[in-house]
């Protein structure tokens, strides 16, 4: 069954709260459902903030797909869900066909499985599909085992379009239209919107990012004897892991391992000899050696002036991580998981950049961090033509480069300690903008569906409320642009990262957790039945 309700509790919580949150088990099957009348993504234990030590080890991987996903394609209904009418003729060239459709188990209100060709919704049939030499299990395997869900029409959002979730459609476009509610700045735009998902914070000028906000909060409670950052980034500089005073700095790993010093042959091969770890065992004889031997002592020297000091403990923490990052890989390889065979197949950026990872992951004893995010990212998104063929190529590789990532967690026993969400700048516009299936393609949108997955993801169901397809001013529209559907989202970036970050140790209803999310109070509790992140059938 896809529900989780048996896992082992954290060390920091208590024999009450751990019934609480465990009532599942003890309950009949219609009980069970109306228990997940809000959102359940992390359903298992908790410790809400508490540090504790032993193997309380987590990891948070964000996937930040650039160039606005089209999930219209991604999370597609069945010709037995109530939108798939309103799918076909709004979506017209850009559809995907319910014969085609990878189906997503379904469950009947007493929480009963429904039989074969009664399922409501299903995914991309690339994005789907098992994957890899190993036929790794793929999204679809996942979402009906249980260990990946998604949560429907997220969005960046200043305050909520509705007064009650209940009559969202009738009140989320007249409010958008009416002035009187503010908007996020600058929406449909790639910079903005990548910038807005990033921090959280639409309402004000960019500062730092939410991961960086929660590291700057946990990192001295979980890290304390860290050797490395808590945030480590692949794939280059990124927003979400900016913190407010520089305390955690991210770390940019490539998809190979640490980057070194440019001026001295890969890996240093023109100028040193390395240890395994590698750290220099021995200087080579020549000009490009004596360069690099200067280079370090010069390095470890202390300097009057701050500037100067400052650059020289950039510097050497860099080639410290160095060290601990080829550290991490070589106990990575003496893990016995065969990361090479696991990812065969996927040998693309968002592949190599998660199989990186599940080598961190692997070898993480030598960070000495008992919480890590990692930031790993992937464009190619913004298919304004041809984009048929150009996203079906991208969901082939998010979704085999998924699969290959969460079978390595299962080899590793981390399973439950790792926990997987998507972000993307947006949705793409609802109706193509050709009539040529060949060149056709969507435009900048605005609400649209996320991944979560991993061993602490209350899978198997769509979260949140799905999008009426309804295009135009239309009754239950909830179309921004007339004839494009752009959606109004009906769950705001803060109640979707907050509950993450809640399984992550930031208590919830925490003053940390309002550091984090300002304007979370704005919104429904995403923790009550009156949130709209409630579960649909």
């Amino acid at each position: 069954m896809p529900y989780k309700t048996s896992k082992p509790t954290d060390k920091g919580i208590d024999r009450r709260t751990f019934m609480s949150r465990s009532a599942c088990g003890a309950m009949g099957i219609t009980a069970l459902v109306n228990s997940l009348a809000h959102l359940r993504l992390i359903q298992a234990a908790m410790a809400s903030g508490e540090p504790v030590g032993g193997n309380d080890y987590k990891a948070l991987v964000v996937v930040f797909l650039f160039g606005g996903n089209d999930s219209n394609n991604m999370l597609i209904p069945t010709i037995n869900h109530p939108q798939r009418a309103d799918y076909d003729a709004g979506r017209a060239v850009l559809s995907i066909s319910d014969g085609n459709l990878a189906k997503l188990q379904g469950w009947d209100e007493t929480g009963a499985p429904v039989a074969p060709g009664a399922e409501q919704y299903g995914v991309h049939p690339n994005f789907g599909a098992n994957s890899g030499t190993n036929n790794n299990p793929g999204p679809q395997a996942l979402y009906n085992a249980g260990e990946l869900g998604f949560v429907a029409n997220v969005g960046t959002l200043v305050e909520p379009f509705h007064t009650d979730i209940n009559t969202f459609e009738a009140e989320a476009l007249p409010n958008f239209q009416s002035g009187n509610f503010a908007k996020p700045p600058q929406l449909y735009s790639h910079s903005d919107q990548q910038v807005q998902m990033q921090s959280s914070v639409p309402d004000q000028p960019y500062q730092t990012g939410w991961g960086g906000r929660a590291a700057d909060l946990l990192n001295a409670s979980y890290n304390a004897g860290g050797n490395v950052s808590m945030n480590i980034a692949l794939n280059g500089v990124n927003k979400l892991q900016v913190g407010t005073a520089g305390g955690v700095s991210q770390y940019i790993v490539t998809s190979n391992g640490a980057s070194s010093l440019s001026g001295f042959g890969t890996n240093y091969s023109s100028a040193a000899t390395l240890n395994p770890d590698g750290s220099v065992a021995s200087y080579k004889p020549n000009s490009a050696g004596k360069r690099l031997e200067g280079f370090d002592k010069i390095m470890r020297h202390t300097h009057d002036n701050l500037l100067e000091q400052g650059y020289n403990e950039v510097m050497q923490r860099s080639r410290d991580n160095e060290v601990f990052i080829n550290t991490a890989l070589l106990e990575a390889a003496n893990s016995g998981v065969d990361f090479n065979a696991i990812f065969d197949g996927e040998d693309h950026d968002l592949g190599n950049e998660l199989k990186m990872v599940a080598q961190l992951i692997a070898g993480r004893n030598c960070f000495g961090n008992q919480r890590q995010i990692f930031f790993v990212s992937t464009d190619g998104y913004d298919n304004h033509q041809n984009m048929l063929t150009a996203h079906g190529n991208r969901m082939s590789d998010l979704g085999g480069a998924l699969a290959a990532f969460n079978e390595a967690m299962h080899q590793l026993g981390v399973h439950d300690n790792v926990l997987t969400l998507s972000q993307s700048d947006f949705t793409r516009t609802f109706t193509p903008n050709r009539t040529d299936p060949a060149t056709a393609g969507s435009d900048h949108g605005y609400g649209g569906h996320q991944i979560v997955m991993g061993g602490p993801v209350q899978g198997g169901r769509v979260y949140g409320r799905f999008p009426t397809f309804k295009i135009g001013n239309v009754a239950g529209s909830i179309d921004t642009s007339g004839t494009r559907g752009r959606w109004i989202p009906s769950t705001s970036t803060d109640q979707y990262l907050a509950v993450a970050a809640d399984w992550f140790g930031i208590a919830r209803g925490s003053s940390e957790m309002e550091t984090i999310f300002p304007n979370l109070g704005r919104f429904d509790d995403p923790w009550t039945g009156a949130s709209n992140l409630f579960y649909t059938a």
